[in-house]
């Protein structure tokens, strides 16, 4: 354990973000210099707090199983190279959980039962990020290689997971994506003020370092095909997300200016990183509604902020979360509870237990209000509160209300991999599909989840991989695909 008193003597503290009227000015990461800089001087002390829990179950809140209490009382004991050390153990890119996981692990921590629980997240950021400024990060290319071939299909925190790992063990991996450069929605997805790209453009660099090899542009399913990836591959891996959008069939839905959050965060991404986008949609000057309370509302939320939109106005159709842990929800489990991002602090209107009726549209066809209802859940269903209607004024409407999965076309149709009952790629317990030789991880195969599942599955996989092509492996033991930990 860490300071033995540590949970007794000190508050749980985290690092002061910059001044709301400051960072809406740029596009840079919302903690002045980072947030692993930003926590620095708190960093060894919050680490301290972590107790001799005995079990500690913030390992089963982690989907990664991350070495927690290890690496806090390393940092305590002011030994960053080791505590990098355990924490890459179970964690290929924990500068990526740093600042987007919504630290599962946290509300599973022992300490939280009846205190604040551990800042882990925090100390997980504060780790790698001073691990990258001191060199401790340096690619890990493998010994010999085992004259296998493995073609990833999307480089987002799945897909780059496993091909690390397959690198990693002597398998020579292609990694496929069909946008300009890798990424995923780690690059085009995430706005810079969570987290800018220079942490995603170093961990290509080590990769392709380590002989990973990427082949951007490319659309699998068009330029090339399924089929002919598995002829030319020992291995295919589907990492291609859940990037197939909820939409909101309502009266009005084809007026313009309503858009899928989708089609909005990678223009914006592509602008702030300096890239000329054609007919952006953008949201300055104008009254915006966000449909969908969820992370990729709040990106949206602080993204139509930073373009100086008029107002800005988010949408839930469920009850407001309660502050405090449910009753049914009850400790190590993951609470719904009322939570607060960066980007809700810097303004905006949450309107929750509201449906969407119909949209209105001014003379030209673009949409220039919106109708709603309040709702109650009765019976099973919503149900709508008789005279709560009323008119909100809306010049952008963008829709974030989660995905179905995969995108069937193309691609999985000409893999012929099976289905399952969600619309998810079907796996058995070593990731690998219903046509031998090819595996899916991540979204594709979970549905919308969260990055460190991503990244879990991605690693889980690859140990699929490697056994299926060697007959025996090294890397960690898969994760079954149905598995669940504690807090999730």
């Amino acid at each position: 354990m860490a300071d033995p008193k540590g949970f007794l003597t000190t508050p749980r503290e985290v690092a002061d973000r910059r001044p709301v009227e400051e960072r809406k000015q740029d596009w840079k990461e919302v903690y002045p210099g980072g947030p692993g800089k930003a926590l620095l001087p708190i960093i060894t002390k919050q680490a301290g707090r972590c107790m001799d829990c005995g079990i500690p179950f913030c390992h089963s809140g982690c989907p990664l199983g991350n070495l927690i209490p290890e690496w806090n009382d390393l940092v305590w004991r002011d030994d960053w190279s080791s505590a990098i050390e355990r924490l890459h153990a179970t964690n290929n890119f924990p500068e990526f959980t740093g600042r987007l996981c919504p630290a599962p692990c946290e509300t599973a921590c022992v300490l939280g039962i009846n205190q604040d629980p551990v800042t882990i997240k925090n100390v997980e950021v504060a780790i790698i990020d001073k691990a990258w400024e001191t060199g401790d990060v340096k690619p890990q290319p493998p010994e010999w290689l085992t004259g296998k071939t493995i073609a990833v299909v999307g480089s987002g925190p799945a897909g780059l997971a496993a091909a690390q790992q397959l690198t990693r063990a002597g398998h020579t991996v292609a990694v496929y994506e069909r946008a300009d450069t890798p990424g995923g929605l780690l690059r085009y997805g995430i706005p810079e003020f969570k987290m800018e790209k220079v942490q995603v453009d170093r961990r290509i660099q080590q990769m392709k370092d380590e002989g990973t090899v990427f082949r951007s542009g490319v659309n699998v399913g068009v330029d090339v095909t399924g089929t002919q990836l598995k002829q030319r591959y020992d291995a295919v891996v589907i990492a291609t997300g859940a990037t197939a959008a909820r939409d909101l069939p309502v009266p009005g839905r084809e007026y313009g200016g309503i858009h899928q959050a989708m089609e909005y965060l990678p223009q914006s991404n592509r602008a702030s990183l300096g890239q000329t986008v054609a007919n952006q949609i953008v949201a300055t000057g104008k009254d915006v509604v966000i449909i969908g309370g969820g992370d990729t509302g709040a990106d949206c939320l602080g993204t139509a902020h930073r373009q100086g939109a008029r107002s800005v106005t988010q949408l839930e159709i469920m009850p407001r979360p309660s502050d405090e842990r449910p009753a049914g929800q009850p400790w190590p489990t993951y609470p719904m509870t009322y939570r607060v991002a960066s980007a809700h602090e810097e303004g905006g209107d949450r309107v929750y237990a509201v449906s969407t009726v119909n949209f209105e549209a001014d003379a030209d066809g673009n949409v220039s209000g919106l109708n709603l209802v309040e709702v109650e859940f009765k019976d099973g269903k919503f149900t709508p509160v008789e005279g709560s209607e009323r008119t909100i004024p809306a010049q952008l409407v963008l829709l974030a209300m989660g995905f179905l999965g995969p995108e069937r076309e193309g691609f999985l149709e000409q893999l012929g991999v099976e289905l399952d009952e969600r619309g998810n790629v079907k796996r058995d317990k070593h990731y690998q599909t219903s046509v031998e030789g090819v595996f899916a991880c991540g979204d594709a195969g979970r549905g919308q989840s969260l990055i460190v599942w991503a990244i879990a599955e991605g690693r889980s996989c690859a140990g699929g991989v490697d056994a299926h092509l060697t007959g025996s492996s090294t890397l960690p033991t898969p994760i079954p695909p149905t598995a669940r930990p504690l807090a999730v």
